[in-house]
């Protein structure tokens, strides 16, 4: 391989592009429309020059072929994938759990564990908010218990979840005594971060899931609660129906499925009914 001028930023060709793009709409769902142009090269650019490639073409080649697909494909999809979270985003959704859904859960099902999964965990946000409602409720009702899961399809952002280390500013949003109870501040004053306890993080499993596969490897009806938030907005309408009742397999009867707030069922054919603005139940 040449080495690439560092200075230079490449510009991907339509060609390049319309390769690529339709490679990550196939395989991964992901929708890459002609003015995403600029944000792949911005993203590709340092990749591209790391492997001493001169252009897109031959970087293309490269990450096509059994060795590029081996060595630096999964690293490419990272870096394409956009992973946009907060704690606690969405509150209505914590709210919804803690006030109404855990205790009817507890009433209704006593002591069987309740089993969630956080479908597009990007950095782990999602699943350590998920954690920390579980957590309170379970201050006072302890015989609760439950099963978190969290994936995403870039091993970037699942391994930073799994980390569990934040800047502090991250956080300032969540009441002090959670902070306290949830998070460790640096040793270094001076570098500002923050690390979830390993007590709870050692609660969350994590896996690489592609939402495109036919299956996910979950037991049918198993789950009761799926969050999946602003992912289906990547997707084109069938393959968010298609994702859709792939999800809805996965629920038992009464489960939930979590959506953002920009995202709805309206029109698809499933098995679910709308509870509340973005929150829908599998039909019993």
């Amino acid at each position: 391989m040449n080495d690439a001028d560092p200075t230079l930023f490449l510009r991907m060709d339509d060609e390049s592009f319309d390769r690529l793009s339709m490679y990550v709409t196939r395989e991964y769902g992901i929708k890459l429309p002609a003015n995403k142009k600029p944000m792949l090269e911005s993203r590709l650019n340092k990749k591209v020059k790391s492997l001493g490639m001169e252009n897109y073409r031959q970087f293309l080649e490269y990450i096509f072929s059994d060795e590029g697909r081996h060595r630096e494909l999964v690293n490419v999809i990272d870096l394409i994938t956009t992973n946009k979270t907060d704690f606690f985003r969405e509150p209505a959704h914590f709210q919804y759990l803690q006030q109404s859904f855990l205790p009817d859960y507890l009433k209704d099902y006593g002591y069987r564990s309740l089993n969630v999964w956080s479908a597009g965990c990007s950095t782990g946000e999602e699943p350590y908010t998920l954690l920390m409602v579980f957590e309170e409720f379970k201050k006072h009702q302890p015989f609760f218990t439950y099963s978190l899961m969290a994936s995403d399809i870039s091993t970037r952002v699942i391994q930073a979840s799994y980390n569990g280390i934040y800047h502090k500013d991250r956080i300032a949003e969540i009441p002090p005594d959670m902070k306290r109870t949830y998070f460790l501040r640096s040793k270094r004053i001076d570098d500002n971060l923050v690390r979830v306890k390993p007590e709870f993080r050692k609660n969350i499993t994590y896996r690489r899931i592609n939402l495109m596969d036919n299956a996910y490897g979950i037991q049918n009806a198993s789950l009761d609660i799926i969050f999946c938030r602003n992912v289906l907005i990547y997707f084109d309408k069938p393959t968010q129906e298609k994702v859709i009742r792939k999800f809805a397999a996965c629920l038992r009867p009464g489960g939930l499925l979590f959506l953002g707030h920009s995202e709805s069922l309206m029109g698809m054919n499933v098995t679910m009914k709308q509870l509340r603005p973005t929150v829908y139940q599998q039909l019993q």
